[in-house]
C-alpha cells in the first residue's frame, strides 16, 4: 500500500504544479494586459500582445499535455494530433494572406472597386430641398411662408 500511495502524493503533487504554473502564467498576461491599455507606442503595444500570445501557447501546451493526458501518451498518437493541428494553423495562415493579396491586387488592378470603397456620401440639405423631396402641400405650404416672411 505505500507504494500506491506515494504515487498517489506524486499525482497531486503534479497537478498542484501545473495548477500553479497556470495560475501564475493567467496572472502575468493580465496584468500585461491591463498595463498595455495606457500604452500608445504601436511597436511597444505588439511586442506586448506577442509576449501574451507566447503566454497563450505555453498554457495551451500545459493543458494539453497534462489534462488531456498527452504527456504519458505514445508519440505516435501524439503526432496524430500535433501534425493535423500545425497543418490547419497553416491553412488558416495561408488563407488570410491569400484574401490580403486578392484584396490588394483588386484593387490595384480594377480601380474602380477603390473608387467605390472611397466614395463619399453628401448629406442631405435641410430646408426647401428636402421638404421637395417629401413632396405634397406640405412642401408648397413651407415655401408660401418663406416667402411671406420675406416680404
Amino acid at each position: 500500500m505505500s507504494e500506491n500511495t506515494h504515487e498517489h502524493h506524486d499525482v497531486i503533487a503534479e497537478i498542484k504544479k501545473v495548477t500553479i504554473i497556470l495560475s501564475v502564467l493567467t496572472i502575468i498576461e493580465l496584468i500585461l494586459g491591463f498595463w498595455m491599455i495606457g500604452i500608445t507606442a504601436p511597436g511597444f503595444r505588439l511586442g506586448i500582445k506577442g509576449v501574451i500570445i507566447i503566454l497563450m501557447m505555453a498554457k495551451a501546451f500545459y493543458i494539453v499535455a497534462y489534462f488531456m493526458h498527452l504527456k504519458h501518451e505514445l508519440k505516435n498518437l501524439i503526432m496524430t494530433i500535433v501534425v493535423p493541428l500545425a497543418l490547419f494553423i497553416w491553412f488558416i495562415a495561408a488563407f488570410l494572406s491569400d484574401g490580403n493579396s486578392f484584396r490588394n491586387l483588386r484593387n490595384n488592378y480594377n480601380p474602380y472597386f477603390k473608387a467605390q470603397s472611397t466614395i463619399k456620401v453628401e448629406a442631405k440639405e435641410e430646408g426647401a430641398h428636402a421638404t421637395q423631396e417629401k413632396g405634397g402641400a406640405k412642401a408648397e405650404s413651407k415655401e408660401e411662408k418663406k416667402e411671406a416672411e420675406h416680404k
